[in-house]
């Protein structure tokens, strides 16, 4: 009686298959970015935070404002320009995005924490 060790073969090549993935652990992605590219992120980052910032000051300055009967005119218009500045946000990254595209001749790469 001979035995066919055929399948205890097989069976043992299939069971030791590696994961695709198996090895690329812990190894960092690098990606190559033009340098036009780069300062045109942080220039509209930049507009952002100071947007932002802006935003903060109308919004705290105006609530502040609402103590005073004398001053509710100037809380009510400063509730409105920071409510106007709300709307520069989308517009900010409209534009980046117009010009991010632009740049890279196609959709740009984007990350959750842009802006």
């Amino acid at each position: 009686m001979s035995q066919d060790t055929s399948n205890e073969t097989e069976g043992t090549e299939s069971s030791e298959q590696q994961d695709p993935d198996a090895g690329h652990e812990g190894e960092s992605i690098t990606i190559s970015l033009g340098n036009q590219e780069i300062v045109l992120r942080q220039r509209y980052e930049l507009f952002s935070i100071i947007n932002d910032i802006g935003i903060f000051l109308f919004f705290t300055v105006g609530s502040i404002a609402f103590y005073w009967h004398e001053l509710f005119n100037v809380g009510v218009t400063l509730f409105v320009i920071g409510s106007v500045q709300l709307g520069f946000r989308p517009l900010i990254r409209f534009f980046r995005r117009v010009q991010l595209r632009s740049i890279t001749k196609g959709m740009p790469h984007e990350v959750a924490r842009d802006f």
